[in-house]
Protein backbone atom coordinates (compact mmCIF):
# COMPACT_ATOMS: atom_id res chain seq x y z
CA UNK A 1 0.00 0.00 0.00
CA UNK A 2 0.83 3.51 -0.59
CA UNK A 3 0.40 6.31 1.93
CA UNK A 4 -2.90 7.16 0.59
CA UNK A 5 -3.89 3.81 1.09
CA UNK A 6 -2.86 2.84 4.52
CA UNK A 7 -4.79 6.44 5.69
CA UNK A 8 -7.68 4.97 3.61
CA UNK A 9 -7.25 1.72 5.52
CA UNK A 10 -7.00 3.08 9.05
CA UNK A 11 -10.34 5.56 8.06
CA UNK A 12 -12.25 3.19 6.01
CA UNK A 13 -11.63 -0.01 8.56
CA UNK A 14 -10.99 0.80 11.63
CA UNK A 15 -14.25 2.71 13.87
CA UNK A 16 -13.27 6.03 14.21
CA UNK A 17 -14.58 8.51 17.48
CA UNK A 18 -14.25 11.79 15.10
CA UNK A 19 -16.49 9.94 12.08
CA UNK A 20 -19.14 7.79 13.96
CA UNK A 21 -19.16 8.93 17.64
CA UNK A 22 -19.22 6.55 20.87
CA UNK A 23 -19.83 3.57 19.02
CA UNK A 24 -16.10 3.69 17.77
CA UNK A 25 -15.06 3.96 21.58
CA UNK A 26 -14.05 0.74 24.31
CA UNK A 27 -15.17 0.42 27.84
CA UNK A 28 -11.88 -1.06 28.62
CA UNK A 29 -7.47 -0.46 27.78
CA UNK A 30 -7.20 -4.19 26.66
CA UNK A 31 -6.94 -3.55 23.15
CA UNK A 32 -4.30 -0.99 23.20
CA UNK A 33 -1.98 -3.29 26.04
CA UNK A 34 -2.39 -6.32 23.46
CA UNK A 35 -1.03 -3.50 20.69
CA UNK A 36 1.70 -2.45 22.87
CA UNK A 37 2.50 -6.31 24.19
CA UNK A 38 3.61 -7.23 20.49
CA UNK A 39 5.48 -4.15 19.98
CA UNK A 40 7.43 -4.80 23.34
CA UNK A 41 5.83 -1.87 25.33
CA UNK A 42 6.90 1.39 23.45
CA UNK A 43 5.48 2.92 26.03
CA UNK A 44 7.95 2.15 28.79
CA UNK A 45 10.98 3.46 26.89
CA UNK A 46 10.82 6.92 26.96
CA UNK A 47 9.51 9.98 29.77
CA UNK A 48 6.00 11.52 29.44
CA UNK A 49 3.60 14.64 30.29
CA UNK A 50 -0.08 13.55 30.15
CA UNK A 51 -2.66 15.79 29.54
CA UNK A 52 -6.19 15.92 30.25
CA UNK A 53 -8.97 18.30 30.34
CA UNK A 54 -11.88 19.45 28.21
CA UNK A 55 -10.80 22.76 26.79
CA UNK A 56 -7.09 23.89 26.49
CA UNK A 57 -5.40 20.04 26.40
CA UNK A 58 -3.90 20.61 23.16
CA UNK A 59 -2.97 24.28 23.42
CA UNK A 60 -0.96 23.21 26.86
CA UNK A 61 0.49 20.21 24.98
CA UNK A 62 2.07 22.07 22.65
CA UNK A 63 3.06 25.10 24.27
CA UNK A 64 5.38 22.25 26.39
CA UNK A 65 6.15 20.64 23.72
CA UNK A 66 7.52 24.04 22.49
CA UNK A 67 9.42 24.52 25.58
CA UNK A 68 10.77 21.01 26.09
CA UNK A 69 11.86 21.74 22.25
CA UNK A 70 13.71 24.71 22.68
CA UNK A 71 15.63 23.80 25.97
CA UNK A 72 17.37 21.42 23.51
CA UNK A 73 15.37 18.02 24.70
CA UNK A 74 14.68 15.60 21.77
CA UNK A 75 10.44 15.94 22.22
CA UNK A 76 7.72 13.66 20.87
CA UNK A 77 4.39 15.48 20.53
CA UNK A 78 0.75 12.98 20.53
CA UNK A 79 -2.36 15.23 19.88
CA UNK A 80 -5.25 14.54 18.32
CA UNK A 81 -7.40 14.70 15.75
CA UNK A 82 -5.75 16.66 13.19
CA UNK A 83 -6.49 19.33 10.82
CA UNK A 84 -5.52 18.27 8.02
CA UNK A 85 -3.05 16.04 7.57
CA UNK A 86 -3.01 12.65 9.69
CA UNK A 87 0.57 12.73 10.65
CA UNK A 88 -0.04 15.75 12.74
CA UNK A 89 -1.43 13.67 15.71
CA UNK A 90 2.72 12.29 15.74
CA UNK A 91 5.61 14.53 16.00
CA UNK A 92 8.74 15.26 17.06
CA UNK A 93 10.43 18.03 17.80
CA UNK A 94 7.45 19.96 15.53
CA UNK A 95 8.36 17.55 12.89
CA UNK A 96 5.10 14.91 11.22
CA UNK A 97 5.85 11.30 11.23
CA UNK A 98 7.12 10.59 8.06
CA UNK A 99 4.39 8.74 5.08
CA UNK A 100 6.97 5.39 4.90
CA UNK A 101 6.67 4.95 8.84
CA UNK A 102 3.34 4.96 8.50
CA UNK A 103 3.28 2.70 6.07
CA UNK A 104 5.31 0.43 7.40
CA UNK A 105 3.48 0.40 10.56
CA UNK A 106 -0.06 -0.31 9.35
CA UNK A 107 2.09 -3.23 7.12
CA UNK A 108 3.21 -4.66 9.81
CA UNK A 109 0.31 -4.92 12.84
CA UNK A 110 -2.38 -5.17 9.85
CA UNK A 111 -2.73 -8.64 10.58
CA UNK A 112 -2.89 -7.97 14.47
CA UNK A 113 -5.02 -5.14 13.69
CA UNK A 114 -7.66 -7.78 11.84
CA UNK A 115 -7.53 -10.52 15.01
CA UNK A 116 -7.89 -6.97 17.61
CA UNK A 117 -10.45 -5.54 15.94
CA UNK A 118 -8.90 -1.89 17.69
CA UNK A 119 -10.57 1.34 17.02
CA UNK A 120 -8.47 4.15 15.02
CA UNK A 121 -7.58 6.41 17.72
CA UNK A 122 -6.09 2.88 19.57
CA UNK A 123 -3.99 2.03 16.92
CA UNK A 124 -2.80 6.06 16.32
CA UNK A 125 -1.98 5.65 19.84
CA UNK A 126 0.18 2.57 19.74
CA UNK A 127 1.61 4.12 16.30
CA UNK A 128 2.38 7.02 18.47
CA UNK A 129 4.25 5.22 21.22
CA UNK A 130 6.21 2.89 18.74
CA UNK A 131 7.52 6.31 16.89
CA UNK A 132 8.61 7.73 19.85
CA UNK A 133 10.30 4.81 21.13
CA UNK A 134 12.25 4.52 18.16
CA UNK A 135 13.15 8.18 17.64
CA UNK A 136 14.47 7.59 21.17
CA UNK A 137 12.62 10.61 22.71
CA UNK A 138 14.34 12.67 25.47
CA UNK A 139 10.40 12.88 26.90
CA UNK A 140 6.99 13.14 25.04
CA UNK A 141 3.75 14.98 25.90
CA UNK A 142 0.76 12.89 25.64
CA UNK A 143 -2.81 14.10 25.00
CA UNK A 144 -5.64 12.22 25.75
CA UNK A 145 -8.58 11.66 23.45
CA UNK A 146 -11.80 11.96 25.33
CA UNK A 147 -11.67 11.39 28.70
CA UNK A 148 -8.91 9.85 30.89
CA UNK A 149 -9.33 6.67 32.77
CA UNK A 150 -10.40 4.75 30.06
CA UNK A 151 -8.15 6.78 26.93
CA UNK A 152 -6.53 4.65 25.42
CA UNK A 153 -3.21 7.13 26.02
CA UNK A 154 -3.82 6.12 29.83
CA UNK A 155 -1.65 2.90 29.59
CA UNK A 156 1.53 5.26 30.42
CA UNK A 157 3.16 5.51 34.01
CA UNK A 158 4.13 9.80 33.44
CA UNK A 159 6.46 11.97 35.02
CA UNK A 160 3.43 14.39 35.77
CA UNK A 161 -0.04 14.84 34.92
CA UNK A 162 -1.59 18.18 34.03
CA UNK A 163 -5.46 18.34 34.14
CA UNK A 164 -6.28 21.54 32.38
CA UNK A 165 -9.88 22.33 32.97
CA UNK A 166 -13.47 20.88 33.18
CA UNK A 167 -16.55 21.47 31.45
CA UNK A 168 -19.69 19.88 29.79
CA UNK A 169 -18.50 17.71 26.60
CA UNK A 170 -18.95 14.14 25.42
CA UNK A 171 -21.90 13.94 28.29
CA UNK A 172 -23.04 10.87 27.01
CA UNK A 173 -19.40 9.18 27.88
CA UNK A 174 -18.67 11.15 30.41
CA UNK A 175 -21.35 11.69 32.36
CA UNK A 176 -23.70 14.82 32.64
CA UNK A 177 -22.18 16.32 35.71
CA UNK A 178 -19.30 18.24 36.62
CA UNK A 179 -17.76 16.15 38.90
CA UNK A 180 -18.61 13.22 37.35
CA UNK A 181 -16.74 14.86 34.25
CA UNK A 182 -13.69 15.29 36.44
CA UNK A 183 -13.46 11.75 37.78
CA UNK A 184 -12.97 10.76 34.27
CA UNK A 185 -10.58 12.96 33.81
CA UNK A 186 -8.85 12.53 36.96
CA UNK A 187 -7.74 8.63 35.92
CA UNK A 188 -4.89 10.19 34.51
CA UNK A 189 -3.49 10.87 38.25
CA UNK A 190 -1.04 7.81 38.54
CA UNK A 191 0.14 6.61 41.90
CA UNK A 192 3.34 9.17 43.10
CA UNK A 193 2.59 10.86 40.14
CA UNK A 194 2.54 14.91 40.90
CA UNK A 195 -0.26 16.14 39.28
CA UNK A 196 -0.81 19.93 38.32
CA UNK A 197 -4.52 21.14 37.63
CA UNK A 198 -4.81 24.22 35.80
CA UNK A 199 -7.51 25.90 37.11
CA UNK A 200 -9.58 26.06 40.47
CA UNK A 201 -13.19 24.88 40.30
CA UNK A 202 -15.06 24.69 42.81
CA UNK A 203 -17.51 22.02 41.78
CA UNK A 204 -14.34 19.73 41.11
CA UNK A 205 -11.62 20.55 42.94
CA UNK A 206 -12.79 17.95 45.92
CA UNK A 207 -12.91 15.03 42.84
CA UNK A 208 -9.12 15.85 42.25
CA UNK A 209 -8.07 16.41 46.00
CA UNK A 210 -9.30 12.95 46.43
CA UNK A 211 -7.97 10.99 43.85
CA UNK A 212 -4.78 12.34 44.21
CA UNK A 213 -4.87 12.10 47.86
CA UNK A 214 -5.79 8.06 47.40
CA UNK A 215 -2.84 7.83 44.87
CA UNK A 216 -0.26 9.68 47.00
CA UNK A 217 -0.04 11.53 44.44
CA UNK A 218 1.27 15.26 44.76
CA UNK A 219 -1.34 18.30 43.57
CA UNK A 220 -1.36 22.12 42.47
CA UNK A 221 -3.76 24.12 41.49
CA UNK A 222 -1.83 26.58 39.16
CA UNK A 223 -3.91 29.28 39.78
CA UNK A 224 -3.18 29.15 42.99
CA UNK A 225 0.82 29.41 42.60
CA UNK A 226 0.59 31.96 39.88
CA UNK A 227 -1.31 34.78 39.30
CA UNK A 228 -1.33 37.25 35.98
CA UNK A 229 -1.22 41.00 37.13
CA UNK A 230 -1.36 42.47 33.56
CA UNK A 231 -2.62 41.54 30.50
CA UNK A 232 -2.88 43.33 26.58
CA UNK A 233 -4.19 40.79 23.79
CA UNK A 234 -3.64 41.36 19.76
CA UNK A 235 -5.29 39.54 16.54
CA UNK A 236 -2.09 37.67 16.98
CA UNK A 237 -0.15 38.17 20.46
CA UNK A 238 -1.01 37.82 23.85
CA UNK A 239 1.19 39.87 26.20
CA UNK A 240 1.20 39.14 30.25
CA UNK A 241 3.10 39.30 33.23
CA UNK A 242 3.03 36.54 35.43
CA UNK A 243 3.47 36.53 39.57
CA UNK A 244 5.25 33.90 41.10
CA UNK A 245 3.00 33.97 44.53
CA UNK A 246 5.45 32.55 46.77
CA UNK A 247 8.00 34.57 45.99
CA UNK A 248 7.07 37.91 44.58
CA UNK A 249 8.90 37.37 41.15
CA UNK A 250 7.19 38.55 37.99
CA UNK A 251 7.88 37.68 34.93
CA UNK A 252 6.40 39.65 31.49
CA UNK A 253 5.71 36.78 28.60
CA UNK A 254 4.30 37.18 25.49
CA UNK A 255 2.78 34.33 23.52
CA UNK A 256 2.09 33.69 20.06
CA UNK A 257 -1.71 31.60 20.74
CA UNK A 258 -3.79 34.75 20.87
CA UNK A 259 -6.90 34.88 22.60
CA UNK A 260 -7.65 35.55 26.83
CA UNK A 261 -8.89 31.64 27.22
CA UNK A 262 -4.95 31.13 26.86
CA UNK A 263 -4.09 32.93 30.05
CA UNK A 264 -5.40 29.74 32.19
CA UNK A 265 -3.79 27.02 30.35
CA UNK A 266 0.04 29.09 30.55
CA UNK A 267 -0.31 28.53 34.64
CA UNK A 268 -0.86 25.20 34.02
CA UNK A 269 2.32 25.12 32.23
CA UNK A 270 4.17 27.46 34.26
CA UNK A 271 3.59 25.11 37.45
CA UNK A 272 4.19 21.75 35.47
CA UNK A 273 7.90 23.55 34.08
CA UNK A 274 8.67 24.51 37.61
CA UNK A 275 7.74 20.97 38.75
CA UNK A 276 9.88 19.34 35.65
CA UNK A 277 12.90 21.47 36.82
CA UNK A 278 12.86 20.72 40.19
CA UNK A 279 13.06 17.24 39.24
CA UNK A 280 16.49 18.16 37.42
CA UNK A 281 15.13 19.42 33.61
CA UNK A 282 17.11 22.10 32.55
CA UNK A 283 14.51 24.64 31.40
CA UNK A 284 15.83 28.29 31.48
CA UNK A 285 13.57 31.77 31.10
CA UNK A 286 14.93 32.10 28.22
CA UNK A 287 14.04 28.69 26.89
CA UNK A 288 10.54 29.18 28.36
CA UNK A 289 9.97 33.12 26.85
CA UNK A 290 11.61 32.05 23.56
CA UNK A 291 9.41 28.99 23.24
CA UNK A 292 5.99 30.31 24.46
CA UNK A 293 5.92 33.65 21.68
CA UNK A 294 7.10 30.85 19.07
CA UNK A 295 4.73 28.02 19.96
CA UNK A 296 3.23 27.57 16.38
CA UNK A 297 6.58 27.78 14.57
CA UNK A 298 8.06 25.51 16.75
CA UNK A 299 5.06 22.79 16.71
CA UNK A 300 3.23 23.58 13.80
CA UNK A 301 0.03 24.44 16.06
CA UNK A 302 -3.01 25.83 14.16
CA UNK A 303 -6.52 26.32 14.77
CA UNK A 304 -6.36 28.50 17.32
CA UNK A 305 -7.56 31.84 16.79
CA UNK A 306 -5.45 31.57 13.56
CA UNK A 307 -5.77 34.76 11.50
CA UNK A 308 -5.72 33.62 7.66
CA UNK A 309 -6.52 36.49 5.99
CA UNK A 310 -6.66 40.57 7.02
CA UNK A 311 -9.11 41.46 4.69
CA UNK A 312 -11.92 40.54 5.38
CA UNK A 313 -10.38 39.83 8.75
CA UNK A 314 -10.79 35.75 9.16
CA UNK A 315 -10.11 33.54 11.89
CA UNK A 316 -10.13 29.75 12.50
CA UNK A 317 -10.44 28.25 15.77
CA UNK A 318 -11.45 25.23 16.99
CA UNK A 319 -14.05 26.16 19.84
CA UNK A 320 -17.15 23.80 19.71
CA UNK A 321 -18.50 23.22 23.10
CA UNK A 322 -20.38 25.46 25.39
CA UNK A 323 -17.04 26.63 26.89
CA UNK A 324 -14.85 26.87 23.96
CA UNK A 325 -17.58 29.20 22.21
CA UNK A 326 -17.37 31.98 25.52
CA UNK A 327 -13.67 31.44 24.97
CA UNK A 328 -14.02 32.77 21.45
CA UNK A 329 -16.50 35.41 22.08
CA UNK A 330 -14.56 36.95 25.14
CA UNK A 331 -11.59 37.42 22.03
CA UNK A 332 -14.00 38.81 19.71
CA UNK A 333 -14.53 41.88 22.33
CA UNK A 334 -11.52 42.42 21.25
CA UNK A 335 -11.33 42.90 17.30
CA UNK A 336 -12.38 45.63 15.97
CA UNK A 337 -15.16 44.73 12.26
CA UNK A 338 -18.12 46.08 10.65
CA UNK A 339 -20.23 43.00 10.09
CA UNK A 340 -19.36 39.22 11.51
CA UNK A 341 -20.27 36.61 9.05
CA UNK A 342 -20.14 33.40 11.09
CA UNK A 343 -19.24 30.20 9.15
CA UNK A 344 -19.99 27.34 11.86
CA UNK A 345 -21.21 23.25 12.01
CA UNK A 346 -21.41 20.76 14.95
CA UNK A 347 -21.02 17.21 15.41
CA UNK A 348 -24.37 15.61 16.80
CA UNK A 349 -23.48 14.55 20.10
CA UNK A 350 -22.60 18.49 21.53
CA UNK A 351 -25.02 20.36 23.25
CA UNK A 352 -25.54 22.56 20.54
CA UNK A 353 -28.14 24.22 21.59
CA UNK A 354 -26.18 25.75 24.00
CA UNK A 355 -23.52 26.46 22.27
CA UNK A 356 -26.02 28.74 19.80
CA UNK A 357 -27.60 30.48 22.84
CA UNK A 358 -24.45 32.42 23.39
CA UNK A 359 -23.82 33.55 19.56
CA UNK A 360 -24.55 36.77 18.59
CA UNK A 361 -27.65 37.45 16.82
CA UNK A 362 -26.70 40.58 15.16
CA UNK A 363 -24.12 37.95 12.98
CA UNK A 364 -24.61 36.44 9.68
CA UNK A 365 -24.56 32.79 10.31
CA UNK A 366 -23.40 30.23 7.06
CA UNK A 367 -24.44 26.63 8.36
CA UNK A 368 -22.46 24.17 7.29
CA UNK A 369 -21.56 20.41 7.79
CA UNK A 370 -17.65 18.85 8.09
CA UNK A 371 -18.03 15.72 5.77
CA UNK A 372 -18.12 13.20 8.38
CA UNK A 373 -20.86 10.65 9.29
CA UNK A 374 -21.03 12.25 13.02
CA UNK A 375 -22.21 15.70 11.30
CA UNK A 376 -24.90 17.15 12.54
CA UNK A 377 -26.76 17.76 9.38
CA UNK A 378 -27.02 21.72 8.27
CA UNK A 379 -30.69 21.59 7.79
CA UNK A 380 -31.01 20.38 11.31
CA UNK A 381 -28.80 22.89 12.50
CA UNK A 382 -30.59 26.22 10.83
CA UNK A 383 -33.83 24.77 12.27
CA UNK A 384 -32.18 25.40 15.90
CA UNK A 385 -30.55 28.46 15.13
CA UNK A 386 -33.40 30.34 14.00
CA UNK A 387 -34.95 28.48 16.92
CA UNK A 388 -32.39 30.80 19.29
CA UNK A 389 -33.02 33.21 16.87
CA UNK A 390 -30.07 33.32 14.49
CA UNK A 391 -30.44 34.08 10.75
CA UNK A 392 -28.20 32.66 7.84
CA UNK A 393 -28.48 29.86 5.38
CA UNK A 394 -27.88 26.54 4.67
CA UNK A 395 -24.72 25.31 2.88
CA UNK A 396 -24.02 21.48 2.16
CA UNK A 397 -19.83 21.66 2.77
CA UNK A 398 -17.75 23.82 4.25
CA UNK A 399 -15.83 25.03 0.91
CA UNK A 400 -19.17 26.24 -0.48
CA UNK A 401 -20.30 28.05 3.05
CA UNK A 402 -16.92 29.64 3.19
CA UNK A 403 -16.31 31.13 -0.73
CA UNK A 404 -19.98 32.44 0.54
CA UNK A 405 -18.97 34.34 3.59
CA UNK A 406 -16.00 35.27 1.58
CA UNK A 407 -17.95 36.92 -1.24
CA UNK A 408 -20.51 38.38 1.52
CA UNK A 409 -17.97 40.21 3.41
CA UNK A 410 -16.89 43.81 2.88
CA UNK A 411 -13.03 44.46 3.48
CA UNK A 412 -13.61 45.82 7.01
CA UNK A 413 -15.80 42.93 7.99
CA UNK A 414 -15.02 39.60 10.33
CA UNK A 415 -15.40 35.79 8.77
CA UNK A 416 -15.24 33.39 11.80
CA UNK A 417 -14.74 29.78 11.23
CA UNK A 418 -15.68 27.57 14.80
CA UNK A 419 -17.95 24.65 15.77
CA UNK A 420 -15.91 21.95 15.31
CA UNK A 421 -12.27 20.65 14.64
CA UNK A 422 -13.46 18.96 11.51
CA UNK A 423 -15.11 22.54 10.46
CA UNK A 424 -11.65 24.60 10.19
CA UNK A 425 -10.27 21.07 9.09
CA UNK A 426 -12.43 21.21 5.60
CA UNK A 427 -11.61 25.31 5.08
CA UNK A 428 -9.85 25.32 1.72
CA UNK A 429 -6.50 27.54 1.98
Amino acid sequence: MNYQQTIDYLYGQLPMFSKVGASALKNDLLNIRELCGILDHPETKFPSVHIAGTNGKGSTSHMLSAIFQQAGYKTGLYTSPHLHDFRERIRVNGVMIPEEDVIQFVQRMRSSMDTIQPSFFEVTVAMAFEYFAQQQVDIAIIETGLGGRLDSTNIITPILSLITNISYDHMNILGDTLPLIAAEKAGIIKPDVPVVISETQEEVVQVFKETADLRHSPIRFADQDWRITAHESSATLLKITVEDVLNKTSYPLVLDLPGHYQEKNILGVLSAVQILQQAGWKISTADLTTALSNVKQLTGLGGRWEVVKEHPYTVLDVGHNEAGIRAILEQLTLVSYKRLHIVIGFVKDKDVEAALKQLPADAIYYFTKAQIPRAMQETDLIQIAHAVGLQGNAYADVPAAYKAAQEQAAQDDMVLVCGSVFIVGEVPL
